[in-house]
């Protein structure tokens, strides 16, 4: 493999998984659209996230059609195609926060009451439960050393790790980006192909295991570009 060439020695990357632990959020659930609203605007922001990104880890998650819970409800239980499809267009990291992401969401279900003759309820048992989760963070003891390193180990990395590492990290960052981004970016220059493949994968709506495949891609396209060059 053509070695990057590197400004600086960076320092080693830490590869690690992880494991969700849910439970009730400690708000009523909601029966309706209203109770909904009402519930979204008190929900603490890590309902939102778990909703909206933890999704992707939950093994219990198998909608093929929409990425967040809340499109979910709405087209399973409130048998609502329009809201559902309004909801499940949203990309919550398109959002400058997720306060703008609670807004965005309460905008679109007011406009969308404004359009109903009545509010549709759904039985006891098909509430919309707001949940939220503690990550449980573990070390595999691999070391990255240098950039290289990222790209023979892709591979063999477990979809928790691709998680917590590319997806989850963007609520820890200080620029919301990925942890290999960011780890890669303290070599300087030489790695800029491989950044730009990392940082333009549009993953939101992509399963685990599609966003492994896009990762090894890109990688593959990077170490081709700097060959070429």
């Amino acid at each position: 493999m053509m070695a990057f060439k590197t400004e600086k020695v960076n320092m080693p990357f830490a590869v690690k998984d992880c494991a969700l632990i849910a439970r009730m959020a400690g708000i009523d659930t909601a029966l309706n659209l209203r109770e909904l609203r009402e519930r979204l605007k008190n929900a603490p922001v890590e309902c939102l996230f778990h909703h909206f990104c933890e999704t992707q880890i939950r093994p219990t998650f198998d909608d093929p059609e929409f990425r967040n819970d809340f499109a979910i409800w709405t087209a399973r239980e409130l048998h609502d195609r329009v809201l559902a499809e309004r909801l499940g267009i949203i990309n919550p990291y398109a959002n400058g926060s997720f306060e703008d992401l609670r807004t965005m969401v309460i905008e679109i279900i007011d406009d969308h009451l404004a359009e109903l003759p009545f509010v549709p309820w759904v039985h006891k048992g098909q509430d919309f439960r707001f949940m939220r989760a503690v990550t449980v963070v573990f070390d595999t003891g691999v070391k990255l050393h240098k950039p290289e390193d990222l790209i023979a180990a892709l591979p063999d990395m477990s979809l928790s790790t691709i998680y917590y590492h590319y997806i989850e990290a963007r609520r820890r960052t200080e620029k919301s980006t990925d942890d290999f981004s960011q780890w890669l970016e303290g070599f300087g220059e030489g790695v800029e192909p491989l950044l730009n493949s990392l940082r333009n994968i549009d993953f939101y709506f992509m399963s685990l295991p599609e966003l492994k495949e896009h990762l090894l891609a890109a990688v593959s396209a990077a170490v081709g570009e700097r060959a070429r060059g």
